[in-house]
């Protein structure tokens, strides 16, 4: 993507499609019988992934089919790759040559290599033989090729580099600090391609079995009219605000986002529209391609799909794909509120002029679209009470039941939808803009959120597995696809039914052909991904990133995330959503853990995965690289590295939220009632706006520069309480370390002690801390309570000696660094208890103050100076 048409020229409609082509499913579409081929090898993956998601794959498939559906979706990917993306720019486009018909077809024997030798493999213990070592070198250079002509050179080069280190470790051109012993050719590619530590290991198996229906999912719900519908409402709602295009192309961004896996394909599909009307306004082209970069990239923090990544969470992490969206929920939201509030502050400081002769308040707006949604996340909620009185009715049934009332439901919908025109794309070069009328068009495609409820009632109410939900609600896009034209011409009264249905018809293998296509490149992204994860495991080059990462940062906390999100960012550069994901949690989360354990800071995993995603994303923003940013300015016309900068600025608060819910998991929604929870969601919203009007020097009127710095720190006052109370009132205290048993003995049952123990690396045989917190249990003495944590300790003078916890105590594998059995002592060298503290919401008050003060004094300059509203 690199290669992108230089800023300065506005793409034709045609030249962007064709851009999305070869980012997202491929420049090559060659007509007659291989273009037919290619279009049966989709569908056919396409209708493949969606019986092995059913809930009769298992009735349907052959057992070992179902096994090795890791193989046999890298080898769909693998071979439509080849088909459909062209090796270089000057290759043919309307043909395929001959070398890509044999990589194509040579790529497909070695992704099923496993499945086909699969006794052989099994009888061997899974390690390679020498014919097993060759097809698996030829299968790792067509998988890099494939992905280099997929996602850019960019992941390609990247695996490349790390398989060269499995082979070359040891060299003396290696720096000291990441040598290891090096790997034979036959235990790499064991590793790499035989077994499932490498390409076919958790990655490509979150693809095969939940992302493929989700990319599914959101190709057919486009095909079926959604995204113009999101679009236009969007752009009816806020069209007429000041800076109101720009105030849509958030919006639709946002709800396009929901769904899709791509930053690209959303900033080309909104961006065509809301672009041009952004510049009509005011907007310079690089200011209005960036807008539209930060809301795109933003769509892929958003549950519920988030790029995908939401996904590999679950497995990276270890837990649900409920907790996943719901920690991730209130930062992406946030960062869209505060998203909206930038480009309304631009277009004040501007007094940019409105579109169309409606007047409507942005209160009465904001009023409205919060109903809406509120409605809408009410209804997902509460059908779950009328699904329930439905099961005691009829057990055994009442999935046919369900089912039947859904549709009756789409029907009816449709009914109403028919009483209105269909929704076409509207023309943003036009002489006069019309405004959508919400109220009139708002029918026309109400039954497409039916699908969107399906989806989050079986995600969330229901908790199935992702797969099994987005099979539901892809299911019933298919129905909705192949009756929506025919049902609205018989409501319609109109004699196309026949015509109508077989255009439905057509409608349905598009969209199961865009699907597959789309998949193309995230199956080559986590396979391609799996040899890094591979390398990580194999080599343990994790440590060797800590030590690093340790020694660029003096050991200050603060500086080590700066560089953690520093290399997230230089490693995500080029990736896609997903395998940036990958690359930068294989590599840097572990980082975090382990360097801010040994720093006294104890973050939950997911905060830690969230953190590095953030970083990692950011790359589609920030030159050199910015492949969003490159597709906004082919759509404006505008310079692509000034639309990166500009677009980086816009996104300051997903860079600063990332530190913030490090610090104070709270906005992770992590450990809250539901009252704190709406407290946090409150005070979290302030704080964005707050740090919004700081960055951008603007509040009710333009901010003198202390305004804005104080501004800046009553944000990270309302988003930090924590770190202002801390120094009023420390929330530990300390204890001598020979008195933990003791003070284990004196806490109450649920209680934490913050120990710190210090002691000889394993590895290295250096000095290292390591910060843990033990929960105490209920066991009578103090002695027995730390022994159930596997902490058996003794007294020796003034040290507290730390003997190795046993296999399956809570601590054996974060310990097991230390070397317990070398000349110096593992000793416990600090116990901190936890101290009694005020509220930290208390230092909401001040900060909340204070912000009323600079509002005071705003307010009446604004007054004096007539400042735009």
């Amino acid at each position: 993507m690199s290669d992108n048409p230089q800023g300065g020229r506005q793409l034709s409609e045609e030249e962007l499609q064709e851009l999305v082509a070869a980012t997202d499913s491929g420049a090559r579409n060659p007509a007659g019988a291989v273009g037919m081929m290619m279009a049966v090898v989709a569908v056919t993956w396409s209708l493949f992934q969606v019986i092995l998601a059913s809930p009769l794959a298992n009735y349907i498939l052959p057992g070992d089919l179902i096994n090795n559906s890791r193989q046999i979706h890298l080898a769909f990917s693998i071979f439509l790759a080849f088909m459909a993306y062209p090796m270089f720019k000057s290759s043919p486009r309307d043909y395929i040559p001959l070398q890509d018909w044999i990589f194509a077809f040579l790529g497909v024997f070695t992704a099923l290599y496993g499945y086909i030798f699969y006794d052989k493999i099994v009888a061997s213990g899974g390690l390679a033989d020498d014919m097993d070592k060759w097809f698996a070198l030829i299968g790792l250079i067509l998988l890099f090729e494939a992905a280099r002509r997929a996602l850019g050179p960019a992941m390609a080069v990247i695996a490349t580099i790390f398989l060269l280190y499995v082979f070359f470790g040891s060299s003396s051109w290696v720096p000291d600090v990441i040598q290891w012993k090096g790997a034979s050719l036959k235990k790499a590619m064991s590793h790499m391609w035989i077994t499932s530590e490498g390409v076919f290991g958790i990655a490509l198996g979150v693809s095969t079995k939940f992302v493929f229906l989700f990319v599914l999912f959101g190709a057919m719900l486009d095909k079926a009219g959604a995204g113009n519908y999101f679009i236009k409402m969007a752009f009816g709602a806020l069209g007429h605000l000041r800076g109101g295009p720009a105030k849509a192309a958030v919006v639709g961004s946002a709800a396009t986002g929901l769904i899709s896996g791509s930053s690209i394909a959303n900033v080309v599909t909104t961006g065509t529209f809301t672009i041009p009307l952004m510049k009509r306004v005011g907007f310079s082209s690089e200011q209005a391609g960036s807008v539209e970069v930060a809301s795109s990239v933003n769509g892929q923090i958003m549950p519920p799909v988030m790029g995908a990544a939401a996904f590999l969470m679950v497995e990276y992490v270890g837990i649900s794909y409920v907790e996943v969206i719901t920690h991730a929920f209130l930062p992406a939201v946030i960062s869209y509120i505060a998203l909206v509030y930038i480009v309304h502050l631009e277009a004040v400081k501007r007094n940019m002029p409105t579109i169309g002769n409606k007047v409507v308040s942005m209160g009465r707006t904001i009023g409205g679209m919060a109903v809406f949604f509120a409605g809408f996340a009410l209804l997902c909620y509460g059908v779950q009470y009328p699904v329930k009185f439905i099961v005691s009715l009829f057990p055994e049934g009442a999935g046919w039941v369900m089912a039947a009332l859904v549709f009756v439901a789409y029907v009816a919908l449709l009914w109403l939808a028919a009483g209105v025109e269909d929704l076409v794309p509207d023309d943003p070069n036009a002489q006069v803009v019309e405004l959508p009328d919400v109220a009139r068009i708002y029918k026309s495609g109400l039954y497409y959120l039916l699908p969107i409820v399906v989806l989050v009632y079986f995600l969330m109410i229901e908790q199935k597995s992702p797969g099994l939900s987005a099979f539901w609600a892809t299911a019933l896009l298919f129905v909705i696809l192949l009756t929506q034209r025919p049902l609205k011409t018989i409501f319609r009264g109109e004699s196309e039914t026949a015509n109508a249905f077989i255009e439905g018809v057509r409608d349905l293998i598009a969209g199961l052909i865009d699907g597959a296509r789309n998949m193309i490149g995230i199956g080559l992204a986590t396979a391609t991904a799996g040899v890094i994860v591979g390398t990580v495991t194999l080599t343990g080059i994790g440590q060797v990133m800590a030590d690093l990462v340790e020694f660029i940062s003096g050991g200050n906390l603060v500086a080590m995330l700066f560089c953690v999100a520093l290399l997230s960012l230089v490693l995500g550069m080029g990736l896609p959503t997903t395998a940036n994901y990958i690359v930068v949690s294989s590599l840097m989360a572990g980082v975090v853990v382990q360097l801010g354990a040994q720093s006294g800071l104890i973050v939950p995993l997911i905060a830690v995965h969230l953190f590095v995603f953030y970083f990692g994303i950011m790359a589609d923003v920030t030159p050199p690289v910015g492949l969003a940013s490159f597709a906004a300015a082919a759509v404006s016309g505008g310079d692509a590295i000034k639309t990166g900068f500009i677009a980086f600025f816009y996104s300051l608060r997903t860079v600063a939220l990332p530190f913030m819910f490090i610090f104070n998991t709270d906005l992770l929604l992590i450990d809250v009632t539901w009252m704190q929870g709406i407290l946090v969601f409150i005070i979290a919203t302030i704080a964005i706006l707050v740090f919004t009007a700081g960055t951008m020097g603007y509040f009710l009127t333009r901010s003198r520069i202390y305004e804005s710095v104080a501004l800046v720190l009553i944000a990270f006052v309302l988003f930090r309480p924590d770190f202002v109370m801390n120094r009023i009132q420390p929330p530990f205290q300390d204890i001598a370390p020979v008195e933990l048993v003791q003070a284990a003995g004196e806490a109450e049952a649920g209680d934490s002690l913050r120990l710190v123990v210090s002691g000889p690396d394993f590895d290295t045989g250096n000095p290292k801390d390591l910060t843990i917190v033990a929960t105490i249990g209920g066991e009578e003495s103090g002695e027995a309570r730390l022994e159930a944590q596997g902490l058996v300790v003794m007294a020796e003078g003034d040290q507290l000696l730390l003997e190795e916890p046993f296999p399956g105590t809570p601590f054996f594998e974060q310990m097991g660094s230390f070397d317990f059995y070398g000349d110096s002592p593992v000793v416990i060298s600090s116990v901190q208890a936890e101290a009694h503290q005020l509220p930290k919401e208390i230092i909401f008050i001040p900060a909340l103050f204070l912000l009323g003060l600079i509002m005071l004094l705003q307010r009446g300059r604004a007054a004096r100076e007539g400042a735009p509203a």
